[in-house]
C-alpha cells in the first residue's frame, strides 16, 4: 500500500498520512494531556477490542476528559479505519484522544473540543526471539502522583527507563515502584515462573494492568497452572526459573537475562513457550473486521 492510499482518522475525517496533522496548540502535544490505547489485529480480527475501549474510556474519566463519541461509535470508527487501509493481516491500531486545541496555558477549560485520532498501521517492537533487561534507576510513577492505570499521552517516565536499557545495550528495562518492588517493563507487564507457579505483580504495585496480561493469566489457569498476583522482589526475579513479558506489541516475549544474570538456563522456558503457543492459538478470537 502506498503512502497516498494510507489514511488516518482525525475528528470525523479520513486524511492521507501526509495530511494528517493536529494543531501545535493541542494540549495533547503541548502537555501530554490526553489518553491512548494500542490495539492489535490478527488476520482481520481485532484482539480484545471491548477491553481496550473500556480502558480508554476509564483513563479519560480519570483525567476528566469527555470523549465525544460513544463506545460503540468508537469501535465502528476503529473498524472502518482498518478497512480503509485494507489491513487484512496483522496490524496495530493507535487510538488517541487529546484534550484538544487551547492556548499556551495549562487550563483545560480553554480546550472546548477534544480531538480523536485513529491510526492503523504495522508495528515491530522487538526483533529478537528473547530479551535481556536491566533494572532501571527510574522508578515507576507512584499511584499518589500519576496513577499508572491511566494510559496517558505522557510516557516520559517509561521513555527514561527505555533510554537506560538503550545505554546498557539491552532490549528492555525493569521498573521498580517507590517501595523497590518489581513493577513492570518500560512498555510491558512482567511475569516470572518458579516451581511451575506463574507469578505477576499485583495491580496495587503501581502497574498498568495490561489487556494481554489478563488474557495470559486466563490462558495459564485454563492450561492448569497456578497463577498468583503478588509482590515480586528483585531477588525473586533473579532466582526465577523462567520469566516473560506481555503486551499489545510484545505479545508473549521470553526474558532470559536481567542485570547480567541468566534467568533459569538463559533460554526461553518450557512453560513460557507453552503459553506463547496458547496465545498464538487464541489471538484471532476477536472482533471481526472483514
Amino acid at each position: 500500500m502506498t503512502e497516498k492510499e494510507y489514511h488516518v482518522y482525525i475528528d470525523g475525517k479520513y486524511l492521507p498520512k501526509n495530511e494528517a496533522k493536529i494543531s501545535v496548540f493541542d494540549h495533547g502535544f503541548l502537555y501530554g494531556d490526553g489518553v491512548f490505547e494500542g490495539i492489535r489485529s490478527y488476520n482481520g480480527h481485532v484482539f480484545k477490542l471491548d477491553e481496550h475501549i473500556n480502558r480508554l474510556y476509564e483513563s479519560a474519566t480519570s483525567i476528566g476528559l469527555t470523549i465525544p463519541l460513544s463506545q460503540d461509535d468508537m469501535k465502528q470508527k476503529i473498524l472502518e479505519t482498518m478497512r480503509k487501509n485494507e489491513l487484512k493481516k496483522d496490524a496495530y491500531i493507535r487510538v488517541v484522544v487529546t484534550r484538544g486545541k487551547g492556548d499556551l496555558g495549562l487550563d483545560p477549560r480553554k480546550c472546548p473540543s477534544p480531538s480523536i485520532i485513529i491510526i492503523a498501521d504495522k508495528i515491530s517492537i522487538y526483533q529478537a526471539e528473547s530479551l535481556r533487561a536491566i533494572t532501571a534507576s527510574t522508578r515507576r510513577n507512584a499511584v499518589t502522583a500519576l496513577n499508572p492505570m491511566i494510559k496517558s499521552l505522557n510516557y516520559l517516565n517509561n521513555i527514561l527507563a527505555k533510554m537506560e536499557a538503550n545505554r546498557a545495550n539491552v532490549e528492555e528495562a525493569i521498573m521498580l515502584n517507590q517501595h523497590g518492588l518489581v513493577c513492570e517493563g518500560s512498555s510491558d507487564n512482567l511475569f516470572i515462573i518458579k516451581n511451575s507457579v506463574v507469578m505477576t505483580p499485583l495491580p496495587s504495585a503501581d502497574i498498568l494492568v495490561g489487556i494481554t496480561r489478563n488474557f495470559v493469566i486466563e490462558l495459564a489457569r485454563k492450561t492448569g497452572y497456578t497463577v498468583k498476583e503478588q509482590d515480586i522482589t528483585l531477588h525473586d526475579l533473579y532466582n526465577a526459573d523462567e520469566a516473560f513479558f506481555t503486551g499489545t506489541a510484545a505479545q508473549v516475549m521470553p526474558l532470559v537475562e536481567v542485570d547480567g544474570r541468566k534467568i533459569g538456563n538463559g533460554k526461553p522456558g518450557l512453560i513460557t513457550r507453552e503459553l506463547m503457543k496458547k496465545f498464538e492459538e487464541h489471538k484471532e478470537n476477536g472482533t471481526t473486521v472483514y
